[in-house]
């Protein structure tokens, strides 16, 4: 297989703190020999675990890149043991443009692994994750929250496994972040991801849902800073005692924790993030634009459990992602 083109400026392997970029070589129209610069930090001292912490895997996520600006700037060597690998805007060309999915390529960040050295742009950053950075890797943090188009509980996920003893040590971590809910989070689309790239090497991986709504607000931008710490303690690689609150354990037992929007509309919800909601109650109406005087169309939970995401903003297209439950484990 070809080598990724991507070069780093900094040295993985050096003591102390380095800043500089991932420079991956981009020929465009108004740039022949142009590159595409990923922000990275690394603050190391000696030997000892290797943590990967990445934010803005899709660009329009806030939580990530403004607890990991502030983990970079502050972070100093004499308090590590081991190495801190620190990547506020994974996607950087889609964190740029404030969206999902690469303006370079229309190319999802998150479904695109294993990736291709010789692929687009995207790909090529996948690729050098794959073959380069994870493999270096003991734990991966890598921050999510809604985006523009859905809002969410604020919690750290981590999934259900074949691997039972690497499924323990991602919950055990996903625990240690210590957001106000810990989740078993099921996907439905997990081709691709960069959850299931970590976890088919063995690393320990803690994902998140920290809000959404294409922004964020001071309470999810505490709860990623403090997670992140509590993270890098629990790995042994800071001191310290972690920040430790109440929280709630939930999990997503089958698909029938998503809901579709069988209609185009105006979205209206019945229930506010958090409420309990029971099987066949109402979850939402979606109101017709195109008409008055006429019916919503009803949409009604699935199953019993708790509201942990939504759809955003107000109008909704057939096939969007309404609502999502979770269940509720009891302490």
């Amino acid at each position: 297989m070809r080598d990724n083109p991507i070069t780093p400026t900094v040295d993985f392997g050096r003591n102390g703190v380095q800043h500089g970029h991932l420079r991956l070589p981009y020929s465009r129209n108004d740039s022949a020999w142009g590159s595409v610069l990923i922000p990275v930090s690394v603050i190391r001292n000696g030997e000892g675990p290797v943590a990967l912490f990445t934010g803005a895997n899709h660009g329009d996520e806030y939580e990530g890149p403004l607890a990991l600006t502030h983990l970079a700037a502050t972070l100093q060597p004499e308090t590590v043991a081991g190495t801190v690998i620190v990547i506020p805007f994974m996607n950087a060309p889609a964190f740029l443009a404030g969206t999902r999915v690469s303006p370079l390529d229309q190319v999802n960040l998150n479904r695109a692994f294993p990736g291709q050295p010789d692929g687009t742009p995207t790909q090529k950053i996948a690729d050098y994750f794959q073959r380069v950075l994870l493999p270096m890797a003991d734990l991966v943090l890598d921050f999510h929250s809604g985006g523009k188009t859905l809002d969410f509980l604020p919690f750290a996920a981590s999934h259900v496994l074949d691997d039972k003893p690497l499924e323990a040590r991602c919950r055990a971590a996903r625990d240690a972040f210590n957001a106000p809910f810990s989740i078993e989070m099921r996907e439905i689309d997990a081709l691709g991801m960069y959850d299931e790239a970590a976890e088919a090497m063995g690393k320990t991986f803690v994902s998140t849902e920290l809000g959404g709504r294409g922004t964020a607000t001071p309470q999810t931008v505490a709860i990623a800073r403090k997670g992140a710490r509590n993270l890098l303690i629990h790995a042994g690689i800071l001191e310290g005692a972690p920040e430790v609150a109440p929280t709630r354990l939930l999990t997503q037992p089958d698909d029938a924790c998503f809901h579709f929007s069988p209609e185009p509309g105006l979205l209206e919800l019945a229930l506010d993030l958090g409420q309990p909601v029971r099987a066949g109650q109402l979850l939402a109406r979606i109101w017709p634009t195109g008409h008055t005087g006429r019916p919503p169309v009803e949409v009604h939970a699935q199953r019993d459990g708790l509201l942990t995401a939504r759809h955003h903003p107000g109008l909704i297209a057939a096939g969007d992602c309404l609502a999502v439950l979770a269940v509720e484990i009891p302490a």
